[in-house]
């Protein structure tokens, strides 16, 4: 334990006082930024990153007055994970993740002439552990660390996106995460009024939050981009229509993050999703739904036993505004979240998933950026390889906004079923992150 409040402690302090210095230096920008919620890891939702606070010290201490649509943001996400209970035999009980992401991104109208274009460049860096692992959870509750390895500097997004016909198609091609354009349930909802907003729809840590179950192995994402296409279609600002096309080898279990090119072996991923919002009843509380289908062309290596050609799954999701604790005044009160999914394939680990939880925003007394929620994630495994049905996990967050771009996060973490096997006892877990974006 005593290691845990000693790292507890660092991740704290250290940023603090780093950003101490900026805000001394930049308070006059600093309103730019809203304190809202957001994801617990913003590189798995967000297709630009930080807040630009360090670009405006920088300019700011060289007398930068033009900076030429240049912008220069990240983030970094670190947590530490303690196993009270359960979890696999022999394994350390303790295991910490650190995410660093680097954004360089290019407004094209400023920098060349080139209307509603924007060029995009990230680079990765993951030092982490098994913490999935070691608690026998397959889906994992735990979103940061993925499939090893488990160090890895990658280029993790290389593209260019462009705005035509008044904002109503957009397209992006490139090196890219795809969890951005689909399945996102974590994306903010915004609408046109400003009280009207529902941040990030939840703080909550889980892999299938990220990218549905169902669709693990197969669909690029975090850390696992891929080159591709994405097509926007949004006719109106209720509606819209995404179209993707991307590098399929991650079902053959190659690390498409940390190619630099794409792999042209005849595997492809393709997916389509369509969606709308709302505005329910007299207080207007906003709401989405969005439906989605995929299908994997080529090889699927599922496991070192279990492999086939070609697999198609569909899966749905959404959020609802359920209550204003202040309508029509701020954003305080309750949201819900749900997701769905279910494939056919009989060599992915798991068939179907279905997920669902709620969020507190503002909730607590002089705390007004705060958030917490709980959530639970049920998905059915594939019994050619595991000899469990299913994996549980429950999960509740407290989200604490430090100061403009820092947050910190306890996380409690129930597995009464860990897959790895139905001999494992239920896992205990606790997790303490802190996020920031710069």
């Amino acid at each position: 334990m005593k290691r845990i409040f000693l790292f507890a402690f660092y991740l704290i302090l250290l940023p603090l006082n780093a950003w101490a210095e900026i805000n001394q230096s930049t308070d006059t920008n600093l309103n730019k930024y809203p304190n809202i919620s957001i994801s617990a890891n913003p590189a798995a939702v967000d297709s630009t990153l930080g807040t630009g606070i360090v670009q405006q010290y920088i300019e700011k201490f060289f007398h930068i007055r033009d900076n030429h649509g240049i912008r220069i943001g990240g983030a970094w996400v670190g947590d530490a994970n303690q196993l009270f209970s359960g979890g696999v035999a022999g394994v350390d009980k303790l295991s910490t993740n650190s995410l660093l992401i680097l954004d360089l991104s290019v407004d094209m109208q400023k920098f060349a002439g080139i209307e509603n274009g924007l060029f995009d460049v990230q680079f990765l860096q993951f030092n982490g552990q098994d913490t999935n692992g070691d608690a026998g959870s397959i889906p994992g509750y735990n979103g940061l660390p993925g499939a090893p390895p488990l160090t890895r500097s990658e280029l993790y997004q290389l593209w260019y996106r462009q705005k035509l016909f008044n904002d109503k198609f957009i397209f992006r091609i490139g090196k890219l995460v795809p969890t951005f354009d689909f399945g996102n349930v974590i994306r903010p909802v915004p609408l046109t009024e400003a009280n009207l907003y529902i941040p990030a729809v939840t703080g909550l840590i889980y892999t299938p939050l990220f990218v549905n179950a169902t669709m693990l192995g197969v669909m690029p994402g975090y850390y696992n981009s891929a080159y591709g296409v994405t097509l926007n279609f949004v006719p109106t600002e209720k509606w819209y229509l995404s179209l993707g096309a991307y590098d399929g080898s991650l079902a053959q279990g190659v690390q498409t993050g940390q190619h630099k090119w794409p792999v042209f072996d005849g595997a492809g991923f393709y997916i389509a999703e369509s969606g709308f919002s709302w505005l329910l009843g007299k207080n207007k509380m906003p709401g989405t739904f969005s439906m989605g289908l995929w299908h994997q062309t080529g090889l699927i290596q599922g496991s070192a036993t279990l492999s086939e050609h070609n697999s198609t799954g569909i899966y749905l999701f959404g959020s609802q505004r359920v209550w204003y604790q202040h309508p029509n005044v701020d954003n305080d009160g309750i949201s819900i979240f749900y997701q769905l999914g279910q494939s056919n394939s009989y060599s992915l680990p798991m068939e179907k998933y279905v997920s669902g939880g709620f969020t507190g925003f503002g909730l607590i007394p002089h705390r007004e950026n705060d958030t917490f929620g709980m959530g639970a994630a049920l998905t059915a495994l594939n019994q050619k390889s595991f000899d469990r049905r299913t994996e549980l996990i429950l999960q509740a967050y407290y989200q604490a906004f430090v100061t403009t771009g820092i947050y910190l996060e306890p996380a409690l973490t129930y597995i009464p079923t860990p897959a790895i096997s139905k001999n494992l006892n239920a896992a205990w877990a606790g997790t303490l992150r802190a996020i920031v974006l710069f």
